[in-house]
C-alpha cells in the first residue's frame, strides 16, 4: 500500500511542480534577506554590528518568518490535495474497492506525505542555512552547523514541513472539497496562529498549540521576548508531535465514519 500510495504521488507532475516552487520561493526569501543584510552592512555602525551578532541574528536569517510562512501555507495546501485529489476525481472509491480497509490505505497516504514532506524540509531548511551563512560569510558574521542553536533552528524548520502537510491531509480528509478545504488549511495552519495573541492566558495557550507558533519557539534561539506565558522548546517540540499524531489519527477514523 505504501508503494502504491507512493506511486499515486509521484506519478502527479503538478506535486512535484509545486514543491519546486515552493522550495525556490523559500529559499529565495533567507537568501534575499541575508543578502539584504550583506548589501546594508558597512552603512551600519559599530554598536548595530555588534547587537546583531549578540542578538543572534545570523541564525534567524538562516530561516525567516516569511519563509516559514509560505512553506507552511504550500505544504499544507499540498497535503490537502493529496487527499481532495482522490475525493474530486472519484478514484478514492477505486482505491477503497482494491483495499477495503480503509484505515490501512490512509496509514500507508500518511507515510507517504511525511516522508515527502521531511525530505523536502531537510533539502530546504539544509540549503537556506547554507546559502544564507556563506553570504553573511561575506562580511565575516556566518556561523558554522556546529554553532550553539543552529542544530534546532534546522531541524525545526525541516520539520515544519511534514506537520504542515500531515496537518492538510487530514483537514482534507474532513472538508473533501477543494475551495473550502484550501480556505480552511490557510486559516488553521496560518491565520489562526498570527491573530492569536499572548495578553490573554486562553488566547496564548490556543497561539502555542499552533505549529507556526511552536516552529518561532524553537528557532528564537537567543532570550524570548518578554511574556506573562512564556513555554519552552520542550512544550514547541511536543506540539509538533501531536500535530503529526492528531493529523494521523483524523486522517485514519475519517474514512472509516463516512460515506465517500
Amino acid at each position: 500500500m505504501v508503494a502504491s500510495e507512493w506511486v499515486k504521488l509521484r506519478s502527479l507532475r503538478s506535486t512535484w511542480i509545486a514543491y519546486a516552487v515552493t522550495a525556490l520561493a523559500v529559499i529565495a526569501f533567507n537568501a534575499g534577506t541575508a543578502y539584504d543584510m550583506y548589501k546594508y552592512w558597512t552603512a551600519e555602525n559599530a554598536t548595530d554590528r555588534a547587537d546583531f551578532i549578540r542578538d543572534g541574528m545570523p541564525l534567524q536569517v538562516a530561516f525567516t518568518g516569511n519563509a516559514a510562512m509560505v512553506m507552511v501555507l504550500a505544504l499544507g495546501a499540498i497535503g490537502a490535495l493529496a487527499m481532495v485529489g482522490e475525493y474530486s476525481t472519484g478514484t478514492v472509491r477505486t482505491t477503497f474497492a482494491a483495499v477495503p480497509a480503509r484505515h490501512a490505505v490512509m496509514a500507508a497516504k500518511a507515510v507517504v506525505v511525511g516522508a515527502v514532506a521531511t525530505v523536502f524540509g531537510v533539502f530546504v531548511a539544509g540549503a537556506s542555512f547554507v546559502l544564507t551563512q556563506a553570504i553573511l560569510d561575506g562580511r565575516g558574521v556566518g556561523v558554522p552547523f556546529g554553532e550553539p542553536g543552529a542544530h534546532r533552528v534546522v531541524v525545526a524548520s525541516a520539520l515544519l514541513a511534514p506537520v504542515s502537510a500531515l496537518a492538510g491531509m487530514a483537514l482534507g480528509t474532513v472538508v473533501r472539497h477543494t475551495a473550502a478545504t484550501m480556505i480552511t488549511t490557510v486559516g488553521v495552519v496560518l491565520v489562526l496562529p498570527n491573530i492569536l495573541s499572548d495578553d490573554r492566558y486562553w488566547s496564548a495557550l490556543a497561539g502555542h498549540a499552533m505549529p507556526f507558533r511552536a516552529w518561532d519557539r524553537l528557532v528564537d534561539i537567543g532570550s524570548p521576548a518578554p511574556s506573562d506565558f512564556a513555554w519552552s522548546p520542550g512544550g514547541a517540540w511536543t506540539v509538533y508531535a501531536l500535530w503529526v499524531l492528531g493529523s494521523a489519527a483524523v486522517a485514519i477514523t475519517g474514512v472509516r465514519r463516512r460515506d465517500l
